[in-house]
């Protein structure tokens, strides 16, 4: 196969840029200045450790950027397609001291994208902490990402204190990550959600403990799969998505899940709670639990008093 156009154009860039991106990455004492994020997770974490990028790539929804995250980005920022297909040509453009995505997205690109500049890749993109800890050090961040860490992990501890508090003998909750589509049901075993509800100490029900994303529901007949404690959902504002929402809620299975039963089904943020996969995005996910079971005025009355 030929290479395309474009094949040749970047290469050509990275030519020019062979000596440029040297002596633009030893003129700023190791700490890089001009950053490519290339993953949305890896854009939200920039921007907690006080991060202007250069570069980044587009939103799935709320184009170009998340709202959460827009009013951080600095002005005249670049916008570089979606990460599933980031345009290099306009990376190289950028002449980045760093760029960073994600394995599961840009391992085929990588070697492009080191040739354009150092370029780090986060083995998993739904590990908050690793991929905060990973950019702090490529950016000589390191005690700020320590920084940032340490809140999280405090906030964990709050809320996993507050929640057995609260609920007593029914903590931990067996809880099921749903997202409705046009034309089928999602069930989450992974993701960005399932790891920070992990984190938290929330349970998986039996049924969901299987490797992989998860699974397609595209019949009725399978709503028992989603039974659990708690069952949170998330959807795009789409006709076909309300439509099949209406449906299957209104079914007899849907009325016998045990969260159902027990007024235990919560509509969440689906930018929050699936896209934004940082340390922003998981310290929103964790509010929204906090508002869902009414944790902030919650008093631990054990050895420790307040949580």
């Amino acid at each position: 196969m030929r290479p395309s156009v474009g094949v040749f154009l970047l290469l050509g860039v990275l030519a020019l840029q062979s000596t440029a991106g040297v002596s633009a990455q030893e003129s700023h004492d190791e700490r890089p200045v001009r950053i490519v994020t290339l993953y949305q997770g890896a854009t939200d974490t920039a921007l907690a450790l006080g991060l202007e990028p250069v570069g980044v790539v587009e939103s799935w929804l709320e184009r170009p950027m998340y709202r959460y995250l827009r009013d951080k980005l600095p002005a005249g920022v670049r916008y570089l397609g979606l990460e599933t297909q980031p345009d290099l040509e306009a990376v190289a453009g950028l002449v980045p001291d760093l760029v960073v995505g994600t394995r599961y997205r840009h391992a085929a690109v990588y070697p492009l994208l080191s040739r354009i500049a150092p370029t780090v890749i986060a083995d998993t993109a739904h590990d908050v902490e690793a991929m905060l800890e990973m950019m702090g050090e490529a950016t000589g961040r390191e005690v700020e990402a320590q920084a940032l860490l340490a809140e999280w992990r405090a906030r964990v501890a709050d809320f996993r204190c507050r929640a057995e508090a609260r609920l007593g003998d029914a903590w931990p909750q067996r809880v099921s990550v749903v997202s409705f589509r046009g034309d089928h049901v999602r069930l989450y075993y992974d993701g960005f959600a399932r790891s920070v509800l992990d984190q938290l100490g929330f349970l998986r029900p039996a049924g969901q403990r299987g490797s992989g994303w998860g699974i397609k529901l595209v019949s009725r007949e399978t709503l028992p799969a989603l039974d659990a404690d708690a069952i949170f959902i998330f959807m795009r504002d789409d006709a076909a998505v309300a439509e099949l929402h209406r449906e299957w809620t209104a079914h007899p299975l849907w009325q016998s899940l045990d969260a159902v039963e027990q007024g235990r089904v919560y509509y969440v943020d689906p930018v929050i709670w699936s896209m934004g996969a940082g340390i922003l995005a998981a310290h929103q996910l964790l509010e929204e639990l906090y508002e869902h079971y009414e944790l902030h005025d919650v008093v631990h009355r054990g050895e420790g008093g307040k949580c």
